[in-house]
């Protein structure tokens, strides 16, 4: 006899099997028999969690955006003012997770083609939260005289754009890199061309990119 699963564990598994699911196929792609199948339960389980579709993604974004969790990670460098370990550990941050788990990038795809209102959710708890936090951390620099004058949310826009073009040549073209190009050096590369396209005096930007004064 099976052993039954405890509520929190069947929830998690009925997201990761849509998750994957929805990934392939979309959301309209996708029917609720079908996660009910590949979890192993029935599809009245799958509604005794999920009372919709609809609910069942929008709790793969909370689960899956993980927006807070870099937003963490990057506030203290913020805080410090260390520019490129900030830009430095974002773009780390969105290309490890992204390959340690591509069915977000790929819900991304999906949630803007099918043009359902769930788009939204996914644009504001992903993608709009990191580009208003990097936006106002270069404002805040221009502020300083740190950063040349720029409108902030296009320039943030233009950095997270460079990681974003890297995360779709491997994840979703699967472009393999020269041997002597790794996530690392792509990484510096993308921070370094970023500021010195972006501060006001490239000793500055010397300074910073070494890391701060000891």
């Amino acid at each position: 006899m099976r052993q039954r699963l405890p509520a929190e564990e069947r929830r998690r598994l009925i997201i990761d099997a849509a998750a994957a699911l929805f990934s392939m196929h979309g959301l309209k792609g996708t029917t609720t028999r079908e996660v009910a199948k590949a979890v192993g339960v029935s599809e009245a389980t799958v509604f005794k969690h999920f009372a919709t579709k609809e609910q069942l993604y929008a709790a793969i974004i909370e689960t899956k955006a993980q927006t807070q969790q870099v937003l963490g990670v990057i506030g203290p460098l913020a805080d410090a003012r260390d520019d490129a370990a900030l830009l430095r550990t974002l773009a780390t941050e969105l290309i490890e997770r992204t390959q340690s788990d591509p069915t977000l990038m790929r819900l991304m795809f999906y949630s803007a083609l099918e043009g359902h209102a769930l788009a939204d959710l996914f644009f504001r708890r992903r993608v709009l939260t990191l580009d208003v936090f990097l936006g106002r951390y270069i404002a805040d620099r221009i502020a300083d005289g740190a950063f040349r004058p720029a409108d902030p949310l296009q320039t943030a826009w233009n950095f997270i754009g460079m990681v974003t073009f890297h995360i779709l040549l491997h994840e979703l073209f699967g472009q393999k890199p020269p041997p002597h190009l790794t996530r690392e050096r792509a990484v510096e590369e993308m921070v370094t061309t970023f500021l010195e396209g972006v501060r006001s005096s490239h000793g500055e930007f010397a300074r910073a990119a070494h890391g701060p004064p000891s």
